[in-house]
């Protein structure tokens, strides 16, 4: 009898377990679900302003000089949003702080579609900015802290990004034609709503440890030093490498995403279709996200920043110098897919570069200042085209893509 009971104990027991890892790999499917989500969200909010540009210069008769100053009210709310991720994470956990960054956006889409004074619409800017910021870093720093298989799904994380910024300018372009055209910023606030109540649903305000055990994982290394996550955060020399480095490659996105349009409408004179052009970028974006997933494992991460960004430079000079619409539109479809993979192959190297405990914080400046980067560049591309003419923007995109790839070269392999 002993030996049949002893042959049951095995057929049952790793059903058991199977199951139970079956159980686990679904919720960790899940929450990466619901965490694409919220980021597509983020790029929905990036995505945004580039279509809708002309048409509140139009409103509010500004140049290009003060209508850029939207892109600085969201880089000073990102930094804000960083700042309060790096001191209120400890405090507050993962889960709350998930759920509380996204009210800054209900109030700032609210103010947006009131379509208020200038002042009132950069103040907006500056809300919204604080409330992708924090969703942001909790959402990389959760997926990077994945013991199976991070740098995929990071790269279905970044993809969602792309997703939004693809889809927003072709909802934004149809409301720029509009009378009522700041009615666009209802349907942000309707699915930042959505956002808030599936992340509650989901993750319950629990911590990140607490949600990680729910996967099997283990309790996060706190570290061995009891200084404050900021005050480690700050003296991290390659953090700052990093960082500038994400800086010009986001203000590189956002520029051709946002002053390409305005410059295939001057330059080459497309009409208010052109905004579509943001759209394909951004389409590209997505694409090089998933499908160079297998050609990042291949190259490496390495590699792979170098081999993108070169391409990226000898498209990006077609659209430059090549007079033609739909070659530019095409070049810069591809420009969105070739730069798509570098961000997170960032995020994955920094991964491997910073200890676990510290991956939230560092992901939160590392976004502040990408962000930062997505505020200043185009707001310098805007403020010399005041001077020099619209024209000038793609040479200018141009010195920032050959920027990006020298600080690569700066940024070390292993700490």
């Amino acid at each position: 009898m002993y030996p049949k009971v002893h042959k049951t104990n095995q057929n049952h027991l790793p059903r058991n377990l199977t199951n139970l890892r079956g159980d686990k790999s679904s919720l960790g499917r899940g929450q990466t679900v619901v965490l694409c989500y919220a980021v597509f969200l983020a790029g929905w909010n990036d995505g945004t302003l580039g279509p809708l540009i002309p048409r509140i210069q139009e409103v509010y008769n500004l140049g290009y000089l003060i209508v850029s100053l939207l892109f600085i009210c969201q880089c000073l709310g990102s930094i804000t949003g960083a700042v309060l991720t790096m001191s209120l994470t400890p405090k507050l956990g993962f889960g709350k702080l998930l759920i509380l960054g996204p009210f800054s956006q209900v109030i700032g889409y609210s103010l947006q579609a009131a379509a208020l004074p200038f002042p009132v619409f950069g103040l907006s800017c500056f809300l919204n900015g604080i409330g992708v910021s924090i969703l942001d870093a909790q959402a990389n720093g959760y997926v990077a802290s994945f013991a199976r298989n991070p740098e995929a799904k990071m790269g279905y994380v970044q993809a969602a990004y792309g997703a939004g910024i693809f889809a927003a300018p072709l909802v934004s372009t149809q409301f720029a034609q509009l009378q009522h055209w700041s009615f666009h910023y209802l349907v942000s606030l309707g699915l930042t709503i959505s956002n808030i109540l599936i992340l509650f649903f989901v993750f319950r305000g629990k911590t990140q440890d607490e949600c990680l055990a729910q996967l099997g994982q283990a309790e996060v290394d706190k570290g061995p030093s009891s200084h404050s996550h900021t005050r480690q955060v700050l003296t991290m020399k390659a953090l700052h490498i990093m960082a500038l480095f994400l800086f010009v490659h986001v203000g590189i996105g956002v520029a051709n995403a946002g002053w390409t349009v305005s410059f295939m409408i001057t330059v080459r004179g497309g009409g208010p279709s052109a905004g579509y052009i943001a759209a394909g970028f951004a389409g590209g974006v997505t694409l090089g996200r998933i499908v160079l997933i297998w050609v990042n494992k291949k190259i490496g991460e390495n590699r792979g920043v170098y081999v993108y960004s070169l391409v990226a430079i000898g498209l990006q000079l077609v659209v430059w110098l090549v007079p033609s619409l739909i070659g530019g539109a095409i070049s810069v479809a591809f420009v969105g897919l070739l730069s798509g993979p570098i961000y997170p192959l960032a995020l994955n190297r920094a991964a491997k570069l910073f200890p676990p405990w510290l991956l939230t914080a560092t992901m939160s400046w590392m976004a502040a200042m990408a962000t930062v980067g997505g505020a200043v560049v185009p707001f310098v591309a805007g403020a010399i085209s005041s001077k020099a003419g619209i024209k000038s923007v793609e040479p200018v995109i141009l010195a920032m893509m050959v920027m990006r790839l020298f600080l690569w070269m700066l940024v070390p392999k292993h700490l």
